[in-house]
């Protein structure tokens, strides 16, 4: 067997591995697999067309981000999430995503290294300009604001804090739009999202002018518009429910995991 052979199998067994696991997170998030409840690999096989050994795979990773948790008696189990665990995902984002702030402004970027978030930040501007906003305004404002992330953990420019960042914001609620649809259409939802495009236009200042703590502590609070949403959510269980991940939280399950 030939090196090129060998990694062009790797390549295929590592797209099996990855399709699994989106297909697995997208069925636990879903609800189609509740809380408690054990997987059967066999079955995943199946759903999934797949063979075993990337379930088996994907099933490991997932426990690594925390959505399924090993059985007692083998395999894994999806677990379930306390009001108290999707605040410390939140918070836990929101810490690191300041460290990528910080790290982005103490490289002090080129104009043309700022030049995809500056135009982001233009395209949210007019996404929230109206005084009443769309489901397509929505839907922009998290096509937006997800690369709006994703371009704050490009400039910080370290691997080892996007890895942290992807296995924070995997966990249920703790993504930056995981709430934004919870009340769309409606005035409050338009006021939430624009205090959080204010928080953007002043982290991208920041980090245009190299100001690595200030940057650091805005996202940290940018954060914090999550958590307020997180509360909203919880005063509207009926709602949280209908968002992907909802059939995961239990309110009286107790303490943090």
């Amino acid at each position: 067997m030939t090196a090129r052979t060998v990694a062009a199998e790797e390549d295929g067994r590592g797209m099996q591995v990855g399709r699994a696991q989106q297909g697995l997170r997208e069925l636990i998030l879903a609800g189609d697999l509740p809380p408690g409840k054990r997987v059967s690999e066999p079955a995943m096989v199946d759903r999934l067309g797949v063979s075993r050994t990337p379930v088996r795979l994907a099933l490991e990773r997932l426990a690594r981000e925390g959505l399924v948790t090993p059985g007692a008696s083998g395999g894994f189990v999806v677990r379930a999430f306390t009001a108290a665990d999707l605040a410390d995902g939140i918070e836990v984002r929101g810490t690191l995503e300041g460290l990528a702030a910080r790290l982005a402004a103490e490289r002090r970027p080129t104009a043309a290294d700022l030049a995809p978030l500056r135009a982001c930040v233009a395209d949210l501007d007019r996404v929230v300009a109206p005084p009443t906003l769309s489901e397509a305004d929505f839907d922009a404002y998290v096509r937006l604001n997800a690369f709006f992330h994703e371009e704050l953990v490009r400039l910080a420019g370290s691997g080892v804090v996007a890895r942290a960042i992807e296995q924070a914001s995997a966990q249920p609620f703790a993504g930056p739009s995981a709430f934004v649809r919870l009340h769309a259409t409606e005035p409050a939802g338009r006021d939430t999202l624009v205090v959080a495009q204010e928080q953007h236009r002043l982290l991208l200042d920041a980090i245009t002018r190299g100001q690595g703590a200030r940057a650091e502590a805005l996202a940290a609070e940018h954060a914090r518009v999550a958590q307020r949403r997180l509360g909203a959510a919880l005063a509207d269980r009926d709602r949280l429910d209908g968002l992907p991940g909802g059939s995961l939280l239990r309110l009286a399950a107790g303490k943090r995991a």
